[in-house]
């Protein structure tokens, strides 16, 4: 399958640590001449972290997309009506957005954004990355798992040792993942040993 063409929301949560991969992905869609549309959550808007300046990673983003950022709650609420995505990827979706996604809370742009194109019945697409997956947000992966619609680039243990509960998505199974779920698939397997 071809993503020529197709719209895909590229949304953007504060897990600072995977913004490199994240930039590889953008960058890999935009090879595959897909049309992206940048969110950013409140979080990365506002943060500073050790990871570089977020106000540079928005304009880096923003530019290989070739759009304006979305950065408000009302800017992402027209992705409903509108239905101008074919998917949404949240990438990285950190153990917080995850926990708000499972429970219908919609307080910052992509959390809009995905409730807003889930009533569009169109594919979302999670790239998680927390360090308490296996923790605390457990439950919320086993809530959104089964639920139609959404999906998830499959993930291992970044540090089993070290942070035995931490989880990560695999960046070089982000494009088959979308692949997948424009079809209505969840590709498999999804479960990886750690690297």
């Amino acid at each position: 399958m071809s993503l020529k063409g197709k719209t895909i929301g590229l949304a953007v949560t504060g897990s600072f640590c995977t913004f490199d991969k994240i930039k590889q992905t953008v960058q890999t869609l935009i090879q595959e001449e897909a049309e992206l549309y940048p969110i950013f959550s409140s979080h990365v808007q506002t943060t500073r972290s050790r990871f570089g300046s977020t106000d540079e990673y928005i304009r880096t983003i923003s530019g290989l997309a070739g759009r304006e950022p979305i950065l408000t709650i009302e800017d992402a609420e027209p992705i409903g009506p509108k239905g101008y995505l074919d998917l949404l990827l949240i990438a990285p979706c950190t153990g917080n957005t995850l926990a708000k996604l499972a429970n219908g809370i919609t307080d910052t742009p992509v959390l809009m954004a995905a409730k807003a194109h889930l009533r569009n019945e169109k594919p979302l697409v999670i790239f998680l990355s927390t360090n308490d997956a296996m923790g605390m947000n457990f439950k919320n992966i086993g809530l959104l798992f089964p639920c139609k619609h959404v999906y998830f680039v499959p993930f291992s243990q970044d540090s089993p040792q070290k942070k035995p509960c931490s989880l990560v998505a695999r960046t070089e199974l982000v494009i088959p993942t979308i692949k997948a779920a424009l079809k209505g698939e969840q590709f498999q397997p999804v479960l990886y040993g750690p690297d």
